[in-house]
């Protein structure tokens, strides 16, 4: 794709919450979105037609994160309630809530299985949650940052954290080894490139930094834009598909 292909104005403009959003997300094959924010719930979207589908309501307070399954058929979602919901898609009801983080919960992420979900908690910690099982209980903690983490991201081998210490952590589970990159900057969200070599991470200081995962080298810095806030997605309760 290059530049030229890149979209330019605003296909869609999708309202409703009462609030801020703070998180949006497309589904594996792009047809639907999920949103999530400060009025406490997670709302579905057809974007390409405009159409809000379904209002999911259950979190004490605002929810900050929402993933789905690849097949659509379940959602998590997180926030200032400190609990992580598991849902049906289609009922919109809560299969499951997972307790344990000492703070806010500010990202999670379904592993490839749809199997567990992985949580990163303003504690300083990601936890990792059992979806077939009953219990409510963490299957493991990683707590070795020294801040919030702001954000995670799953391979099938790897648990990546963003965290606001200024590190990208990487923990590989087959082997429990962690490796860490230190950016210097607060860093508060993180997204893998889709050959999985590479890293874009999103810091305080209004710059994104592509990493190298396999020796931790900064390729490029990218700016232009200000972001002044630890959610640089907030804005006054509308999404926008370009």
């Amino acid at each position: 794709m290059s530049v030229e292909d890149l979209p330019r104005k605003e296909v869609n403009v999708l309202k409703g919450h009462e609030g801020a959003v703070l998180s949006a997300r497309f589904n594996a094959d792009g047809n639907y979105c999920l949103s999530c924010g400060k009025d406490r719930t997670i709302r579905l979207w057809n974007p390409h037609r405009g159409i809000h589908i379904k209002t999911y309501k259950s979190h004490g307070r605002e929810v900050r994160d929402v993933h789905v399954t690849s097949d659509n058929s379940k959602l998590c979602s997180c926030g200032g309630d400190r609990q992580i919901f598991y849902w049906d898609v289609a009922t919109g009801r809560v299969i499951r809530k997972f307790r344990g983080h000492d703070g806010e919960v500010n990202a999670v992420k379904f592993n490839e299985y749809s199997s567990v979900v992985v949580s990163a908690g303003y504690d300083q910690s990601l936890r990792s949650w059992d979806c077939r099982s009953h219990s409510t209980e963490p299957m493991q903690i990683i707590d070795t940052f020294s801040d919030s983490v702001m954000f995670v991201c799953l391979t099938n081998t790897e648990i990546i954290g963003g965290s606001d210490d200024g590190t990208v952590r990487t923990f590989d589970i087959r082997i429990g080894r962690e490796t860490s990159d230190n950016l210097g900057q607060p860093v508060n969200c993180i997204s893998m490139s889709n050959d999985g070599n590479c890293i874009l991470a999103g810091c305080l200081d209004s710059t994104l930094r592509l990493l190298d995962r396999s020796t931790g080298e900064s390729l490029q810095e990218y700016k232009g834009h200000t972001n002044k806030m630890h959610r640089s997605c907030q804005d006054s309760g509308l999404i926008t598909q370009w």
